[in-house]
């Protein structure tokens, strides 16, 4: 059971609560680095030979990938009432994502160049979604649904299926957000056939969504290879709580991120010690009664953290935006003069009602959002990731006189003598 750790005995400068830990695991960096190799030289038979080997698989024997009528068959199958969810989901999705494209811009500056950008969508996408402990249909539309809306071309999923089990829900929400292109594969293996492409696995030139440490070590070494949307460590929440929240809200919406696994995080900062104590009892009642219950627990007793800050709007969001945690829940009397004083959250959840599991399922904005501290300097999957931009500078034979003297200027002083005799030829 955590203990309530107080504001006055912490060291800020000491507090070290983002490690990712699982990527720097000599062992794990190993393994994926064979499995990594293994595809990259042997491809197909290292591919299938590490599904039946992780995944209990066999690729020689079964297809590996889904058919169209399988896809469709799923989703046909799926309870009406789950596949309306996901429906909804999927259109909210759309609808938040659709105002975030951005524009093509041209215009002359005052020395008379004309000047701007260009975007234009990624070529192909991989899209990893997790299928070992459980299942995650709203990961294929937090992730496809915004590169379908972005216009990449070629949208690829590698869903683990172990044991030749699939979930039907990530095969409907997939049909819904327009994705055929559905492999049978998992892991460090799945990431890297991805990258480099196998007899049977299509090349992408980026690779998005969530997965386990492997997954997650996999990506971090194929950085630079491949394009990487973020590398990701465990699940996280902090509930910054007055004494106007409710105790059964906070200890839930704590549990909720530490049900995904044992490495999940949840904090709860307060200015309030009865909220604190009764929040620590309300878990501990409410633990039992869980199905996740061995995973939820660990991670409970491991790894969650209570802090009791004398003044919740000063030391509260001090403490807050060190951790920079994925989730930020305010159940505060006003969350919304706390919101100017945020600088480092994944994802801002603002009153009592706005409970995280709403972001992680409909409310818009992708779910996939930066981890283990990276929110200091990184932000959640958006339209951007799946979009490039390139200047466009477009230099007229009067603009060009008026910056020919400086830019010449520049290049004799870096010592780029060529550079500067380009220059000069044009102005003769």
């Amino acid at each position: 059971m955590p203990q309530i750790e107080y504001f006055k005995d912490l060291n800020l400068d000491q507090l070290n609560f983002n490690n990712n830990d699982a990527v720097n695991d000599q062992e794990i960096v190993t393994k994926v680095q064979k499995i990594i190799t293994d595809i990259k030289k042997l491809g197909d038979k290292a591919l299938f030979s590490y599904s039946k080997k992780f995944d209990d698989y066999d690729l020689g024997k079964n297809p590996i990938k889904f058919t169209k009528s399988e896809i469709k068959q799923a989703a046909l199958d799926l309870n009406p009432k789950l596949y309306n969810a996901l429906k909804k989901a999927q259109q909210r999705i759309a609808t938040y994502h659709k105002k975030q494209l951005p524009k093509n811009i041209r215009f002359k500056d005052e020395d008379g160049l004309e000047v701007g950008w260009r975007w234009y969508p990624l070529e192909s996408v991989g899209i990893y979604v997790p299928g070992g402990l459980a299942a995650y249909p709203s990961s294929v539309l937090m992730t496809a649904t915004i590169a379908q809306i972005a216009g990449v071309k070629q949208v690829q999923i590698a869903m683990p299926c172990p044991g030749g089990k699939y979930s039907k829900a990530v095969l409907a929400a997939a049909e819904l957000c327009g994705i055929t292109d559905i492999y049978k594969i998992g892991g460090a293996q799945a990431v890297a056939a991805f990258a480099h492409g196998t007899e049977s696995v299509e090349p992408v030139v980026k690779i998005v969504g969530p997965g386990n440490a492997y997954v997650a070590t996999a990506k971090k070494l194929l950085y630079g290879e491949v394009g990487i949307d973020s590398i990701a460590g465990p699940s996280e929440i902090l509930v910054l709580a007055d004494n106007s929240a409710s105790v059964q809200h906070v200890a839930y919406d704590l549990l909720s991120q530490a049900e995904h696994d044992k490495a999940a995080k949840a904090f709860l900062i307060t200015d309030s010690k009865a909220l604190a104590e009764q929040v620590i009892a309300a878990v501990e009642m409410i633990l039992p009664s869980l199905d996740r219950q061995d995973i939820t627990a660990t991670s409970w007793k491991n790894n969650a953290r209570i802090f009791v800050v004398n003044d919740l709007a000063k030391q509260g969001v001090l403490l807050a935006n060190k951790i920079a945690p994925e989730h930020l829940e305010i159940i505060a009397k006003d969350p919304e003069s706390y919101v100017p004083h945020i600088t480092t959250a994944g994802a801002l959840f603002l009153g009592k009602y706005t409970t995280e599991s709403v972001g992680d399922y409909l409310a818009g904005p992708s779910h996939v959002l930066p981890t283990s501290g990276t929110a200091k300097f990184s932000s959640g999957l958006s339209i951007l990731d799946f979009l490039r931009r390139s200047s466009v500078i477009d230099c007229s034979k009067e603009a060009f006189a008026n910056i020919a003297d400086t830019a010449e200027i520049l290049a004799l002083e870096e010592g780029l003598e060529c550079h500067a005799r380009a220059i000069t030829i044009r102005k003769s």
